[in-house]
Protein backbone atom coordinates (compact mmCIF):
# COMPACT_ATOMS: atom_id res chain seq x y z
CA UNK A 1 0.00 0.00 0.00
CA UNK A 2 1.34 3.84 -0.67
CA UNK A 3 0.77 7.01 0.54
CA UNK A 4 0.54 10.23 -1.77
CA UNK A 5 0.51 13.36 0.23
CA UNK A 6 -0.39 16.01 -2.15
CA UNK A 7 -0.58 19.99 -1.07
CA UNK A 8 -1.79 21.87 -4.40
CA UNK A 9 -3.91 24.94 -4.92
CA UNK A 10 -7.80 24.58 -3.85
CA UNK A 11 -8.62 25.51 -7.77
CA UNK A 12 -7.46 22.46 -8.61
CA UNK A 13 -8.71 20.04 -6.52
CA UNK A 14 -11.62 18.81 -8.54
CA UNK A 15 -9.31 18.30 -11.49
CA UNK A 16 -7.36 16.20 -9.10
CA UNK A 17 -10.35 14.36 -7.66
CA UNK A 18 -11.07 13.26 -11.35
CA UNK A 19 -7.51 11.56 -11.50
CA UNK A 20 -7.64 10.00 -8.16
CA UNK A 21 -11.84 8.74 -9.56
CA UNK A 22 -9.91 7.54 -12.94
CA UNK A 23 -6.37 5.80 -11.52
CA UNK A 24 -9.08 3.09 -9.11
CA UNK A 25 -7.76 4.48 -6.04
CA UNK A 26 -10.45 3.15 -3.53
CA UNK A 27 -10.47 7.03 -1.47
CA UNK A 28 -9.16 10.19 -0.57
CA UNK A 29 -9.18 12.80 2.33
CA UNK A 30 -9.12 16.36 1.41
CA UNK A 31 -7.66 19.23 4.30
CA UNK A 32 -8.76 22.54 3.48
CA UNK A 33 -6.82 26.30 3.88
CA UNK A 34 -3.78 24.42 4.62
CA UNK A 35 -1.04 27.29 5.08
CA UNK A 36 3.08 26.95 5.35
CA UNK A 37 5.71 27.80 3.73
CA UNK A 38 7.78 26.41 1.13
CA UNK A 39 10.55 27.14 -1.39
CA UNK A 40 8.78 29.22 -3.18
CA UNK A 41 7.14 31.30 -0.43
CA UNK A 42 4.23 31.58 2.07
CA UNK A 43 0.78 30.41 1.33
CA UNK A 44 -1.82 32.11 4.04
CA UNK A 45 -5.83 32.09 3.95
CA UNK A 46 -5.47 35.83 3.33
CA UNK A 47 -4.31 34.84 -0.43
CA UNK A 48 -7.99 33.37 -1.01
CA UNK A 49 -9.31 37.23 -1.50
CA UNK A 50 -6.57 37.00 -4.45
CA UNK A 51 -8.02 34.92 -6.97
CA UNK A 52 -5.36 32.34 -6.29
CA UNK A 53 -7.10 30.44 -3.78
CA UNK A 54 -5.42 28.25 -0.56
CA UNK A 55 -3.64 25.53 -1.06
CA UNK A 56 -5.49 21.93 0.10
CA UNK A 57 -3.85 18.29 1.34
CA UNK A 58 -4.75 15.45 -0.38
CA UNK A 59 -4.46 12.25 1.24
CA UNK A 60 -4.46 8.99 -0.82
CA UNK A 61 -3.75 5.20 0.37
CA UNK A 62 -3.64 2.94 -3.25
CA UNK A 63 -1.67 -0.18 -4.49
CA UNK A 64 1.53 1.08 -6.75
CA UNK A 65 -0.38 0.27 -10.11
CA UNK A 66 -2.74 3.51 -9.24
CA UNK A 67 -0.32 5.15 -7.80
CA UNK A 68 1.40 5.19 -11.26
CA UNK A 69 -1.46 6.32 -12.72
CA UNK A 70 -1.40 9.36 -10.58
CA UNK A 71 2.04 10.28 -11.01
CA UNK A 72 1.52 10.91 -15.06
CA UNK A 73 -1.29 12.49 -14.23
CA UNK A 74 -0.36 14.76 -11.38
CA UNK A 75 2.60 16.14 -12.64
CA UNK A 76 1.29 18.07 -15.18
CA UNK A 77 -0.68 19.56 -12.59
CA UNK A 78 2.03 20.17 -10.41
CA UNK A 79 4.35 21.77 -12.97
CA UNK A 80 1.99 24.05 -14.18
CA UNK A 81 0.10 25.58 -10.93
CA UNK A 82 2.68 24.66 -8.05
CA UNK A 83 2.52 22.40 -5.31
CA UNK A 84 4.02 19.02 -4.08
CA UNK A 85 3.73 15.62 -4.06
CA UNK A 86 5.22 12.46 -1.61
CA UNK A 87 4.84 9.34 -1.79
CA UNK A 88 5.31 7.13 1.55
CA UNK A 89 4.85 3.24 1.74
CA UNK A 90 2.04 3.07 4.36
CA UNK A 91 1.02 -0.14 6.45
CA UNK A 92 -2.04 -0.97 8.22
CA UNK A 93 -2.19 -0.51 12.18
Amino acid sequence: MQRLDLICSERELERVVRLIDAAGAPGYSVDRHVTGRGPHGSVSESMEFSGLGANVHVIVFCESEALETLRQGLRPILEYYGGVGFVSRAEPL
